[in-house]
């Protein structure tokens, strides 16, 4: 590194430290970070006229899935975008893709868990690199301890990936999040990159990161990110006293919200020769989170509630190519440490703290072979050791095993006036056995799921696709062993049915997809003696008729893209049931029949503009639909405005953002009110 680049960076980074920020009187010290930077902008960025001869860029072969032909619908949002909206968490790419439902518990720190196309969100499996992210416990992601400043690209494919080779968890999967780290580029003579960023916002927001990606040799290749990010979280919010909104209401303000998390990640690029390539990454992160609890009516007691939550993996993924065969072999190590912490008690006696550990061992396997010019034949193997620790007196050592193995083929055109048709089809067979200390005699889970996918040229780029896929859902060591009495739960079962069009030209591309889902052998709570005992049974069954509909478009230097999402999702539970005869047919909470989302880009030479929106229809907190379980639709809409500045030393972003531009009071989740009119500014610096 030059010494005029090192000067810069250390300069910068003694002001994100406070070292050697001048004493701006009445200014907090994130704001004077960013009042400096501007300030020093007009000295180092070099005239607009100014030419530039750049050297060659060396590509990678990273490239994201493809959205229109393929059988199964996939949304991908790419790094360009990621940065043009500003999303920071896994959360934040997900709520603007169709037929999904996230809920969202408040603020920077809520929890965030995504369900797509009805089926829970424990049919959803979330990987990094495609490599799934485990939770035996719960079978829930937090997509909010995942953030995306390292991101190549977000996609979320229904049904199935449609890989050249995939896991067999891949494959077992209802749908997939995948979240594909970006892997360094360099031009010929550039060894070493570096981008050190700040965020600040409302609310006591700040995320400083920064990221280091080195060139080792002609094959080697290295990046190590960084961030660490904090929110006071304590936002205004309205308080409505009656359903309708029309009488009584005060305003309050969110307490007890704070979170503070450090997220760093080491990634290695390897590539042996043209047909070799190895990868490897060890991730870590670290969450503290104040739980505020919900709101309550005419009770503004402060919670004392907290979480202290600790990820850490290591994973290796090693593919080659050769001939008509391809092979990938990929291996991850987890440990989770979960702590829940209620202080709220004066004696010690009623003191809770709840500590879970959990680890697992997973081992991937798979191949596939171009038999013939048209046919390919492929399979993969998984298995995982899983186990779980916790300090509750129900039992605290339970372990889980779990084999899987799939046979896929694929069959597709070849003749070039005829390469309209693609087919692929798949077993897959799953067994998992559990084992607990205590306990003498224990379930074993036995499963064959199968999938077919058809993807059909009918004329130029217009496609006609279906896809059937049966899969079921284990139920987790919290459903089984911890709260209830141990039960025989059958596993819940999914069958998707889907079929759509896909067309694209040069100004525009749209996809319509309309699906069947039915969720049988459904698990739920029912409480037996009393409201503090409760059996876990299979009664339920959801039905889940539904559309998804993407728009989008550029024309010059304008971009749009629209979604939409019609989602009927009944409960088909047991009409005669008196317990059940009250749900059956109602829609399934926190379900909107409507919603959908859009945004606009226009970029030019001064200032690139930027809104987003997203509507969400009426929709209900309880399984049973009436007006007093109704909650009211909502409209979010976010503005934003960045420019790129070409400086002596490297390129500065800066971008300003305002979210819920209305200060539209809403909830996501019942009685957890989100944040209204906030503001962003974020400044990102690359040499």
């Amino acid at each position: 590194m030059s010494k005029k680049k090192y000067c810069i960076v250390s300069f910068i980074c003694s002001i994100s430290h406070g070292y050697a920020a001048p004493p701006l009187i009445g200014v907090p010290r994130p704001r004077a970070f960013l009042l400096i930077l501007f300030f020093l902008a007009p000295y180092l960025t070099e005239a607009q006229d100014t030419i530039r001869t750049l050297d060659e860029l060396e590509v990678s072969a990273q490239h994201a899935p493809t959205t229109l032909i393929t059988s199964t619908p996939t949304q991908v949002m790419d790094a360009a975008v990621i940065e043009q909206t500003g999303a920071l968490q896994l959360s934040d790419a997900v709520r603007q893709m169709a037929g999904v439902t996230l809920k969202d518990y408040g603020g920077v720190g809520g929890m965030k868990t995504v369900s797509a196309r009805g089926l829970g969100s424990q049919f959803s499996t979330v990987t990094i690199d495609g490599i799934a992210i485990s939770d035996a416990q719960n079978g829930q992601v937090d997509l909010g301890r995942y953030l995306l400043g390292n991101a190549a690209y977000v996609s979320l494919s229904q049904g199935q990936q449609q890989e050249s080779l995939m896991t067999a968890r891949a494959y077992a999967a209802g749908n997939v999040l995948n979240l594909e780290t970006a892997e360094p580029s360099f031009y010929l003579k550039e060894r070493t990159n570096l981008k050190v960023a700040m965020e600040a916002g409302s609310f006591g927001m700040l995320s400083p990161s920064a990221l280091w990606e080195q060139k080792w040799s002609r094959k080697l290749k290295s990046s190590v990110w960084m961030n660490y990010l904090k929110s006071d979280g304590n936002y205004p919010f309205t308080l409505y006293y009656t359903q309708n909104r029309s009488d009584s209401s005060s305003r309050e303000e969110r307490k007890h919200s704070a979170m503070r998390m450090l997220t760093a990640n080491g990634n290695l690029f390897y590539t042996i020769d043209k047909d070799n390539t190895l990868s490897a990454k060890v991730h870590y992160m670290r969450g503290e989170h104040q739980l505020p609890g919900p709101v309550q009516y005419y009770n503004q007691k402060l919670s004392a509630q907290s979480t202290q939550e600790e990820v850490a993996f290591a994973q290796a993924k090693w593919k080659r190519e050769r001939g008509a065969w391809r092979t990938l072999v990929l291996g991850k190590l987890q440990q989770t440490y979960d702590c829940y912490e209620d202080s709220a008690a004066s004696t010690a006696s009623r003191y809770l703290r709840n500590e879970y550990l959990q680890r697992e061992a997973y081992l991937s396997g798979s191949a596939a072979w171009a038999v013939l010019p048209w046919m390919d034949l492929k399979g993969a193997v998984d298995g995982s050791l899983a186990s779980l620790r916790t300090n509750l007196s129900q039992r605290n050592d339970v372990h889980r095993r779990n084999l899987m193995a799939v046979a896929a083929v694929r069959l597709h055109s070849t003749d070039s006036l005829l390469n309209r048709f693609e087919l692929n089809a798949n077993l897959l067979g799953t067994t998992i056995r559990d084992r607990v200390a205590d306990l003498d005699t224990m379930p074993t889970y036995r499963r064959l799921s199968p999938f077919v996918g058809i993807n059909l040229t009918l004329f130029g780029h217009t496609t006609l696709r279906y896809f059937y896929k049966e899969t079921f859902r284990a139920p987790n060591f919290s459903e089984l062993y911890f709260f209830t009495l141990p039960r025989d739960l059958r596993p819940e079962r999914a069958r998707q049915h889907n079929i759509g069009l896909t067309h694209s030209n040069r100004w525009f591309s749209v996809t319509l997809d309309a699906y069947y889902n039915r969720v049988t052998d459904k698990i739920l709570a029912i409480p037996t003696q009393n409201m503090f005992l409760w059996s876990m049974q299979n009664i339920g069954k959801v039905e889940i008729l539904g559309h998804d509909a993407t728009f989008s478009c550029h024309v010059a230097s304008v971009d749009c893209q629209l979604t939409y999402t019609f989602q009927q999702a009944l409960d088909r539970t047991d009409p005669d049931d008196p317990s059940y005869s009250k749900t059956y047919g109602h829609q399934i909470a926190y379900t909107p029949r409507h919603s959908g989302g859009g945004s606009l880009r226009w970029e030019n030479e001064w200032v690139n503009l930027g809104a987003t929106a997203m509507v969400v229809g009426e929709r209900y907190y309880r399984m049973q639909n009436s007006d007093e379980t109704r909650m009211p639709a909502y409209l979010d809409l976010g503005l934003s405005l960045d420019r790129r500045f070409a400086l002596r030393w490297g390129t500065m972003r800066v971008q300003v953002q305002v979210m819920n531009l209305l200060d539209e009071q809403y909830e996501v989740v019942r009685s957890y009110p989100m944040m209204g009119r906030n503001y962003r500014l974020k400044i990102i610096y690359e040499l």
